[in-house]
């Protein structure tokens, strides 16, 4: 393979690379959106419990992510580094997905936790495996700036696409497949349709994409000076941080939100909107068609709200309307970006969400519309950070590169990858923490009134003053437009020196 840094990639290309994590965010937003309640409502774990399998896997992941950095660099095959890895993890990933959802019959509470903290490990460590490549990956197939942002504007509408059917089909299809009121089997089932769904993904993107920004010295450096050098890299070391917490947002409002729609929204509200959608009929023998099917459909009147699933279905809507809308603003990022900065703009959106998050605490339960509208808003400032974070992220590469004279791709994506696990693993269980520790949280009486106040704080005030976190650390990320478009510049002049002739 030869270095070709001004290469501008195919339609399919990106498509194809697009695809690869769209699969990993069945398993990324199955895991923001309903894995903490997974736990805790239908595996029927503790709350305690519960924190410790979400935390403790996820610190294993953030610390096998630089391991899988330093594997990834070092990978040399006809493939590449970072595409292997892709297909190698495809099938191990798909049968441990399903196992992870699954919940064996007639075990102990031991057995239970042993089993799901097992099966959690394994399927985030076959998710760091395959994902710090893929990210690296797209740090690889181009140079040219913005064709990176155009490249990780198609890769997160395909994202948004794959949240847009976690965060939309989940609940109806576990409620669908479930025997009952027994939700085991649904989730397994649904979970088995998702795994399905990644396989195919994966194939798509190993068989369209290609490597082809080769470093700028072939030198072989050590682990220790690999470090070392991050560790003068001061982009790094505010991204690294930003990510922490940024993904720790994800993993705290999940959970937050998933109990405010279920315990502080006012059912009687939601319900009047689903009534005007016609997501509503009088008699359950009645049929709604394929959405009854998919458990689309509330049986009943407002007066029969305590047994149906009014909450699952406006919680569908909710997540189904905030990622259509972040897809269509996703692809006006890439104009913005080249126009403004990545930076300008990213900071633009993280301001805009702290306001947002903070009005969210003012709505009453029965606000349903001002829910629906700051979804829609929140959406709107939002969406242009998704793909210009991890845009931003390669340019950190190529800084170390520029600083260094040598590449190390996969080690800083990975270490951010330590950050971002880190994050994910103290947000979900920071939710726990602080509904037990301030509200006296108990998961046997998921509607006590201390426990809907929490909800209520978290979803709002704890959610913003995570968002105005993130404002800050990137308003002193040094890498500015200017410096960036030098940066790319010096290297392009290097690579041109170096490659054969």
């Amino acid at each position: 393979m030869t270095s070709d840094p001004t290469q501008k990639l195919s339609i399919g290309e990106k498509l194809g690379y697009s695809c690869g994590d769209a699969a990993a965010n069945f398993v990324f937003m199955t895991m923001i959106l309903f894995q903490l309640n997974f736990y805790t409502d239908v595996f029927g774990l503790s709350a305690s419990a519960a924190a410790a399998i979400l935390l403790w896997p996820r610190l294993w992941d953030a610390v096998f992510d630089p391991i899988m950095g330093v594997l990834a660099d070092r990978t040399h095959t006809g493939w590449g580094r970072f595409r292997p890895w892709i297909i190698w993890t495809a099938v191990p990933w798909a049968v441990v997905m399903v196992l992870a959802y699954t919940t064996p019959q007639g075990w102990s509470m031991g057995m239970l936790i042993a089993y799901a903290a097992i099966t959690n490990t394994v399927l985030m460590t076959l998710y760091s495996m395959n994902n710090m490549p893929y990210s690296a990956l797209g740090g690889v197939m181009t140079a040219d700036l913005n064709e990176r942002a155009r490249l990780n504007s198609y890769r997160f509408v395909a994202v948004n696409i794959a949240q847009f059917i976690v965060g939309g089909f989940t609940l109806p299809l576990v409620a669908k497949f479930s025997t009952g009121s027994d939700r085991q089997h649904g989730w397994q089932i649904t979970m088995t349709i998702w795994a399905i769904l990644c396989l195919v993904l994966f194939l798509v993107t190993f068989f369209t994409t290609r490597e082809r920004i080769q470093p700028v010295s072939a030198e072989n450096s050590s682990l220790k000076q690999d470090f070392a050098d991050l560790l003068k890299n001061s982009p790094w070391i505010v991204m690294a941080a930003m990510t922490l917490v940024h993904f720790a947002i994800l993993s705290f409002r999940g959970g937050a939100l998933y109990n405010y729609y279920h315990h502080y929204a006012d059912r009687a509200a939601m319900f009047d909107v689903l009534e005007k959608l016609g997501l509503t009929t009088l008699a359950a023998t009645q049929s709604g068609g394929i959405l009854d099917s998919l458990g689309y459909i509330v049986h009943g009147t407002r007066d029969q709200l305590a047994g149906s699933n009014v909450a699952d279905v406006f919680n569908s809507i909710i997540n189904m309307v905030g990622t259509a809308v972040t897809i269509v603003v996703i692809m006006l990022t890439a104009g913005f970006a080249q126009r403004f900065g990545k930076k300008a703009v990213a900071v633009a959106g993280f301001t805009l969400s702290t306001l947002n998050a903070f009005a969210f605490y003012f709505l009453a339960p029965e606000h349903t519309t001002g829910m629906i509208l700051l979804t829609i808003s929140g959406s709107i400032f939002y969406a242009p950070t998704i793909p210009l974070v991890w845009a931003i992220y390669a340019d950190v590469a190529d800084y170390s590169e520029w600083q260094t004279g040598r590449r190390f791709t996969g080690t800083v994506f990975a270490t951010i990858g330590f950050a971002l696990k880190s994050g994910l693993a103290l947000g979900s269980a920071g939710f726990l923490w602080a509904m037990a520790g301030m509200f006296g949280y108990d998961t046997k009486l998921p509607a006590a009134a201390d426990a809907i106040r929490g909800y209520h704080a978290c979803a709002g005030i704890g959610v913003g003053i995570l968002f105005a976190l993130c404002t800050g650390l990137l308003v002193i990320y040094k890498l500015n437009q200017s410096l960036t478009l030098q940066i790319s510049t010096d290297l392009a002049a290097r690579r041109a020196q170096l490659s054969p002739v």
